[in-house]
């Protein structure tokens, strides 16, 4: 089969190591014992059969977009270092979920629009075949390849017309950023919204985005004033506490009911730096991890969310791997609610 990506090579070995409590009872396992590879270039990936569960990860090993929005680079080894985190995660589901890993997409000579494209395919590909996507970052600019990946796998299988009254796909962001920044010198790790709002305006489709924990200081008014003329939603994290996460649940839920389906992406620099300091933009007055996890798993319980993603996790920074094991628990979280409430 000739490879319809630049630059995707399948899973390395050891890629998935850990801690082996027991070699046979089930109820010992960690991922790393039940992870089963992918390779997309084959011709024969397996078709999971209505209503069976399988969870794939995808890396995404690419930091240009980081690196062209003037930040801290290091997130290309993102992918690798949150596997190692997943590895010892408990298997605390059913024997018929299923984890699975497709390797990675990579960014060759810097050209990210090709990454951006190769991302697009993978996520896909894999919808197509019936799975669950969850794509680890690398740079944020991650999100434009992981949407039209999306909004291509939902033309294909569209049988149906739209739902009255509802949006196709809505983009719920979590993030200190607005990312509307242009990409006349090409994109990057601040543009991929601007972009898929070009897309959405080319194509004659609402767009439709909704960012939680943006931090004021660190977006310039030209950005705040390009996000409301988007109708873009946006929470600043100064506005979510304890006591106001049942304002802020309701108005996620006001989002998710507009849509049939979402995109969920994660920045992990929206979580507080004494969490996350191996981001390429630390927050010290970022979210609390028990406050986000709440919001997120509001928003992956919903049942609309088609793939997730989690980016920027920079390892150079990342003092005792705490940013990869916070987003590992993020993407715990995420499979073991999606399995209560399937």
């Amino acid at each position: 089969m000739v490879s319809i990506f630049s630059d995707y090579r399948p899973l390395k070995k050891n890629a998935w190591i850990g801690r082996v409590d027991d070699p046979d009872d089930y109820d010992s396992f960690r991922w790393h014992q039940i992870i089963e590879s992918i390779d997309l270039t084959k011709d024969e990936i397996e078709e999971l059969s209505e209503g069976e569960k399988g969870y794939c990860f995808l890396g995404f090993c690419c930091d240009t977009g980081v690196e062209r929005n003037q930040g801290r680079i290091g997130a290309s080894k993102g992918p690798s270092s949150i596997r190692k985190e997943m590895a010892n995660l408990s298997c605390s589901f059913s024997k018929d979920t299923r984890l699975f890993d497709a390797g990675s997409i990579y960014c060759t000579n810097k050209d990210l629009s090709s990454a951006q494209t190769d991302l697009s395919k993978a996520v896909k590909l894999l919808m197509s075949k019936g799975y669950f996507p969850i794509v680890l970052g690398g740079g944020h600019e991650l999100a434009f390849g992981h949407y039209m990946g999306i909004v291509n796998s939902l033309m294909d299988s569209r049988t149906n017309a739209q739902q009255p009254g509802k949006l196709p796909l809505g983009i719920i962001n979590f993030d200190a950023h607005l990312d509307f920044r242009p990409y006349e010198n090409g994109p990057n790790s601040g543009s991929m919204f601007t972009q898929i709002a070009n897309f959405c305006q080319d194509e004659d489709m609402r767009f439709s985005y909704m960012c939680v924990g943006v931090q004021k200081y660190g977006n310039t008014v030209n950005l705040f004033e390009r996000a409301d003329q988007l109708g873009a939603n946006y929470i600043f994290a100064k506005d979510i506490s304890e006591n106001t996460l049942q304002e802020i649940k309701n108005r996620i839920i006001s989002f998710l009911d507009e849509h049939e389906h979402i995109y969920l992406t994660i920045c992990t620099d929206v979580f507080s730096s004494a969490y996350a300091p191996g981001v390429s933009s630390p927050q010290p007055f970022g979210l609390l991890p028990e406050t986000a996890l709440a919001l997120i798993k509001q928003v992956a319980g919903s049942e609309k969310v088609t793939s997730v993603d989690i980016a920027e996790v920079s390892p150079r920074f990342d003092e005792d791997n705490q940013t990869a094991k916070l987003a590992a628990i993020i993407v715990y979280a995420i499979v073991m609610l999606r399995e209560d409430v399937n």
